[in-house]
Order: C-alpha cells, then structure tokens, then sequence
C-alpha cells in the first residue's frame, strides 16, 4: 500500500501580546526575528524539510506576505489558507481538513514554537505516523525537564500495539500550581502539551462531526465557498465568522477516545513570555543575558534585548529590559505573565503603540515612521526591486518625495516619469498617484506628509497588485 502523503499544516494566528513591545497585534511574535536573525515562523518552516518538501499555512489575510517571505527564506513551498477572522485551532484544523483529500495525514504545528533539534523532531513524528495511519489522533508530548505551571499536562496511558511505539492518552491536565506540578514530575508518565498534532483529514473530520459539528459544518461551508487567488485559498467570511472559537483540546480532544501520545525528548519552548525568550540567549556567570547592545555592570539575572541603540544596566537584579525605537519594557522577571494586561490598559488609552510598531511590513516592501507631530509625519520607505504600491490617492493629506537610494517611477495624475537619487516629487492632495521600483536594487526613500489627518485608513486604492481593497 502507498502511504498516505504527510502534509504540515502551520496555524499562524495569534497576537503574542506577552512578548509586547517586540510582538504586537500587527506585527506577531511568529513574524519577529527571535533567534538571530530568524523569525520563529521561518524556522517552523526549516523544522519542517526533513519531512515534507510543501506545506500549508492558516494565517489572517493581513499576514499572508508575511508568511510567504518566510516560506521563500526557508526554501519551503507554502499554501495558504486565509482567515477572514481569527476563530482559534478547532476551526483552523477544520477547514484545513476540509480542503485536503481525507487519506492525508495532516500534521499540526504552532508557527510560533521554537524546536531546534529538528532531526530529532522530524523523527518523533515519523513514530507518530502508524497511530495516524490506524485512526488516532496523536499529540506529541515534551518530556518535562522541571515542574513548570505554564503548560497543560497529557498523562500517558498504556501503549498500543497497533500504534507502534505510541500510547494512548489517559486524561489532559490543565495548568497546574507549582506543587501540582513537582508530583507531576515526580510521578512520571506526564508530558507537557505542546499543542502539535498528526492525524489523517477524515479522522478528525469524523471527530469533529461527532464532538464539534457546528465547527464543521461552517468550516466546510467557509472552505466551499471560498476563492481562490494564486496560492492563497480565501475562505468565505459569513460562515467562518459564524463558526464558535474554540481551542482543538477542548472542542475534540478531551471528548474523543482515540487519542495517542508520542514522546518528544528533545528541547522545546512555546516562547509563551520575556522569561521564556531570555532562555534562548546565553547568559554569564551572574546569570545575565544580552541580545544586541546590551552593557551591565554589577547586574544579576538581568536581561537586556537591545538591537537598535546601546543600553545600560547599573546594579540591576532579576530584571528584564526590552528596548524598541518606539516603547520600552522594564519587569521583573517574576512580573512579566502581567504583560497582556499592561497591553489592554495602553490599548484601552489610544496609545497606538500598544498594536502597531513604527516599523510596519508591506508586500511591496516596509515603512519607517521616523517622526510625527500636528499635521506631519515623516517616514521612510523602502520599496523591493520591482514591485509598486497601488495606484492610489488621499483625501486628507499631500505628499512629498525625496529619492535617497535607487530609481523610483513616479505616477502623478496623467504624467509617469522616472527620479533618481536627490531628486524629489510633490504628490496633492485628491491626485492619484503611483510609486514603482523599476531596478533590481532596494528604492529608499524619505516621504513627508501634511494634512489634517494621516491615518492608514486615507488610503482609496484604484489598482493593486496584492488583492488589498
């Protein structure tokens, strides 16, 4: 018999407000460079080669250029399904289930989980595969290596012979207390629930239709009338938008009967906090870490995350600094789960830095906000080799543009013309006007605008290239 094709399957969603300034609502922690220069969602995709040479992406539509860098950087081909609204892991696992034939073992992965022994993960999987094959749905457990309080809990149940080297699940434990959680240790048999699992597309859809068909049935519908757009699957808004938001564990998980668990030895993190992210880094003989321009001096368990501009500790202990061009966080390291909090109260005051980083991604390349004030705001923009934003204009505010580096092509009203380095272009206010990359190196350049309003949302687009209405 021909063994049924493995397909990942990575569910991009989520916020990562915990890992605030670094990770805001447009800007997630899976897309932000964590480890080195990589982001988690592209090493989620390097984890995957050893196993698959495509793979699929649930992600939100506002992302998907984002995803695909990252899937390119990799060397991985990724489709994508696109989210309408976020509706958690039951619905995303169900429309992808949905859109693959059922033989296909589907394999589950966080986009924001940080695995580095990738060999070694890519062979617990394989182990997982005859369970899969047979009917179950297997979760992979990590083996833990202190009493954490931070993670639910799978208790393992005898093995099966028929799953080859899996066992069967007894019960999921939620998030215990700390001394809870040293019994759990010491007792043995107990892994952390690290959210990753395997099974072919007609099992879990038979497990969804018999513990969750509400969830089914709208992913399906969302599935069935979605569009199709080159490598991106759009799923229909009204019913996805309808669908109940729940997490796989406790729509299906807890309720089903086949449910296997694999062991996974190996090194894990879900990157769930600033402590968790500190761990990633080395640290000295006090216990200090430090990520870019970080200096110390008398410091104890101090860590500094400072890429852009040198900062300095003084006599600091068990203290984490985060330093972005646009916010800064100083915690305790015992206070740092209170993060999201802090990120509502900002949110709840207007303070724009709470979701949106000055720095902000465009499929056509980025832009800077370097300075703002009452009725200006000064960026600057880089523009890949050859792509162009949309042929747009604004009601609010005019432009002007100065090339630094690069050619640009220039669409303003009726006339098209090219501007090279120092030169410059005035765009009105209500003209339509365009700005394209015709070279194969990075256009940069600085853009001032002034107008009574300077919003992303002034923005009435004519044509666009990237499906943005």
């Amino acid at each position: 018999m021909t063994p049924a094709p493995l397909l990942p399957v990575v569910l991009c969603g989520g916020s990562g407000t915990r890992l605030w300034p670094l990770s805001r609502q447009a800007l997630p922690k899976q897309f932000v460079p964590l480890v080195g220069d990589k982001s988690l969602l592209r090493l989620t995709f390097e984890r995957i080669l050893p196993l698959a040479a495509e793979a699929l992406a649930v992600a939100a539509e506002e992302h998907r250029f984002l995803v695909q860098e990252a899937a390119e950087a990799a060397g991985l081909a990724v489709r994508q399904l696109l989210e309408p609204v976020p509706r958690n892991t039951a619905a995303a696992m169900a429309a992808a289930a949905r859109s693959v034939p059922g033989e296909t073992l589907l394999l589950f992965l966080p986009a924001d989980h940080h695995v580095p022994e990738r060999d070694a993960f890519a062979d617990t999987v394989r182990r997982g595969i005859p369970a899969a094959q047979a009917g179950a749905l297997v979760t992979f457990g990590v083996v833990p290596t202190f009493p954490s309080t931070a993670y639910g809990y799978i208790e393992q149940g005898a093995p099966d012979p028929a799953w080859d080297g899996a066992f069967a699940v007894r019960r999921f434990l939620e998030k215990p207390d700390e001394a809870r959680a040293r019994e759990l240790l010491l007792q043995g048999g107990h892994f952390w629930n690290a959210g990753i699992f395997l099974t072919r597309a007609d099992a879990l859809v038979a497990a969804l239709e018999r513990h969750a068909p509400d969830i089914l049935e709208a992913a399906t519908e969302a599935v069935r009338d979605g569009s199709q757009d080159g490598l991106f699957t759009r799923l229909a808004r009204a019913p996805f938008t309808r669908c109940r938001s729940q997490s796989i564990d406790y729509a299906v998980l807890e309720h089903h009967d086949r449910v296997a668990v694999v062991p996974f030895a190996g090194t894990w993190s879900d990157v769930g906090s600033w402590n968790a992210v500190a761990a990633l880094a080395p640290a000295d003989a006090d216990g200090n870490r430090v990520v870019g321009q970080g200096h110390l001096r008398d410091c104890r368990d101090t860590y500094i995350h400072a890429p852009h501009r040198p900062v300095v500790a003084l006599g600091t202990e068990n203290l984490l600094i985060v330093d972005t061009p646009d916010a800064l966080l100083v915690a305790r390291a015992e206070r740092v789960e209170e993060v999201r909090q802090v990120v509502e109260q900002l949110a709840d005051a207007s303070v724009t830095e709470a979701t949106t980083h000055r720095r902000v991604p465009r499929p056509w390349g980025v832009f800077d906000s370097i300075d703002r004030g009452e009725r200006f705001q000064v960026k600057r923009i880089t523009v890949k080799p050859g792509a162009r934003l949309s042929l747009q204009l604004h009601h609010h505010r005019a432009e002007h543009w100065v090339v630094v580096k690069g050619s640009a092509r220039v669409t303003r009203g009726n006339d098209v013309f090219t501007l090279h380095e120092n030169q410059s272009v005035y765009i009105p206010l209500g003209v339509r006007h365009r700005l394209e990359n015709p070279g194969s190196e990075p256009l940069e350049l600085i853009e001032v605008q002034s107008g009574l309003y300077l919003g992303e949302d002034d923005i009435v687009r004519f044509e666009d290239g990237y499906g943005r209405t």
